[in-house]
């Protein structure tokens, strides 16, 4: 049913049950599974804002972060026998997400919320809602666990 299946991750707890039901998914549909860093680089930092130093340095050290996220992650799937894939994009992670997925003709995307209400949510957004919203594909969301 599943032959290709996203995680995209940004790293933190949060997302490690999400992390969690794509590696169980990959696994029993002997699928792959590509695991997904979106560097987030607003519009309007992206061309005119390259070139300085310390934005390079910002850049270059986030998408060191990424490839050791996607490691790790693709390090777990190995133990399992899952076969994975593992890119660090810099971008818009809400369009780059859907890109991917898009370029790669992939089955399913599994994505790990917040949990983020209210003023918080309208402040910040969501990747997650946006994703749900505008995939062709089906987006599984995933929950964090509560915090004790």
């Amino acid at each position: 049913m599943f032959d290709e299946i996203l995680i995209p991750t940004d790293g933190s707890e949060g997302v490690q049950p999400a992390v969690e039901m794509a590696l169980n998914l990959a696994e029993k549909h002997d699928a792959t599974l590509h695991v997904l860093f979106i560097v987030d680089q607003p519009v309007s930092v992206s061309g005119a804002g390259e070139g300085f130093s310390g934005l390079d340095s910002l850049l270059e050290a986030l998408e060191e972060e990424g490839h050791e996220v996607t490691g790790e992650i693709a390090k777990q799937a190995e133990e399992r026998d899952i076969e994975t894939t593992a890119a660090v994009r810099r971008g818009n992670p809400h369009d780059d997400i859907l890109n991917y997925a898009e370029e790669q003709g992939l089955d399913l995307i599994v994505i790990g919320t917040h949990g983020r209400t209210g003023v918080k949510r309208a402040l910040l957004g969501s990747v997650t809602e946006d994703i749900v919203r505008h995939s062709e594909i089906p987006v599984l969301t995933v929950h964090r666990a509560p915090e004790e």
